[in-house]
């Protein structure tokens, strides 16, 4: 259960930074008693040019903005990097700040599940339909998608926005996150931004920042080349068949490249619907195309990322997707 209130002290911040989540409810339902909307914007903090697109797009559709910043323990696996994923709490309060955000819900020690321990009695979480979740990302990740919703849905019910707004580079994500919405009847938008790209094209990412060494960024660009490339090769063509178009595509920017080859492994290359996320054989305006690769990393980003595992099998794992 969510702890016992607390008064609210002075923030040390120029805006309000909770902790404490019946505090944020309080602020939230007193902006809309006096008549103003509130949109929420969920992160994991690792603040980039990506989450603030996403305060700006929430301060066009609100009065009022709140950032959550709160790295969710439960959509990590065992052998995911929960422990060393970023963290630059004020950097990114700093950022919320100059991006006109009004309050910062920072909950960590507050969350049900970050109190949990082996042996604890379990958490309730929510089971969003397997349609949504066994594939893609779902398929590598047991357990990610049921993580994810339970935590947004906290956010939400702490928060009580009208509108909450989530990047789409995380598609599968915003999938689950639109359906949990519409299924539970909860009284929020979901809005999806576009991806905010950085200038060389790679999908702008928390994680980018392991990408320290010139290599290691060349080989993440993988993933944006063979995405445009399949954009460019569907401009000459109404119709072309996915599986036969992606070998092809994959020979030139995976198999014939040393860098590539030896540095990426594809995880999954696929089509689908992009409301149901289903599988589809051809490839025509209107789909979206999924990509995740495992990105090897060079040895002194390798031994700064996991300095206690062996350089040569470190990887950043890394997710982009384009709508034809």
């Amino acid at each position: 259960m969510c702890p016992v209130s607390t008064p609210m002290a002075p923030s040390p911040y120029p805006i309000p930074v909770f902790e404490a989540p019946e505090n944020c409810t309080a602020l939230s339902k007193a902006w809309q008693a006096a008549g103003q909307t509130v949109a929420l914007v969920p992160t994991m903090g690792a603040l980039h040019a990506g989450h603030l697109a996403l305060i700006e797009a929430a301060k066009i559709r609100a009065n009022r903005v709140v950032v959550s910043i709160y790295v969710n323990p439960l959509q990590f696996g065992p052998n995911e990097d929960f422990d060393r994923y970023p963290r630059t709490f004020e950097a990114d309060l700093a950022a919320c700040v100059a991006a006109g955000a009004d309050a910062v819900l920072a909950p960590a020690s507050a969350m049900p599940q970050a109190q949990a321990r082996p042996g604890a009695a379990p958490i309730t979480q929510v089971q969003p339909p397997a349609y949504l979740t066994q594939g893609l990302c779902g398929a590598s990740r047991p357990g990610h998608f049921e993580g994810v919703a339970t935590v947004v849905l906290q956010l939400l019910n702490i928060v009580q926005p009208q509108v909450a707004i989530f990047g789409e580079k995380d598609y599968q994500q915003l999938c689950v996150i639109k359906t949990m919405a519409k299924q539970l009847c909860l009284p929020v938008e979901i809005v999806g931004h576009p991806i905010v790209r950085e200038a060389d094209g790679l999908a702008m990412s928390s994680r980018n920042r392991y990408l320290t060494d010139p290599a290691d960024r060349r080989a993440a660009l993988t993933l944006y080349n063979i995405l445009f490339a399949i954009q460019a090769k569907l401009s000459l063509q109404r119709q072309l068949p996915a599986q036969a178009t992606f070998q092809a595509i994959c020979r030139t920017w995976l198999q014939n490249d040393p860098l590539t080859r030896d540095r990426v492994r594809l995880e999954y290359l696929q089509a689908v619907n992009e409301t149901t996320l289903a599988p589809v054989e051809t490839l025509e305006r209107g789909v979206r195309v999924m990509i995740a690769a495992n990105v090897g990393l060079s040895g002194q980003a390798a031994s700064a990322q996991t300095p206690s595992a062996s350089a040569a099998h470190a990887s950043v794992r890394l997710i982009d997707n384009l709508k034809l």
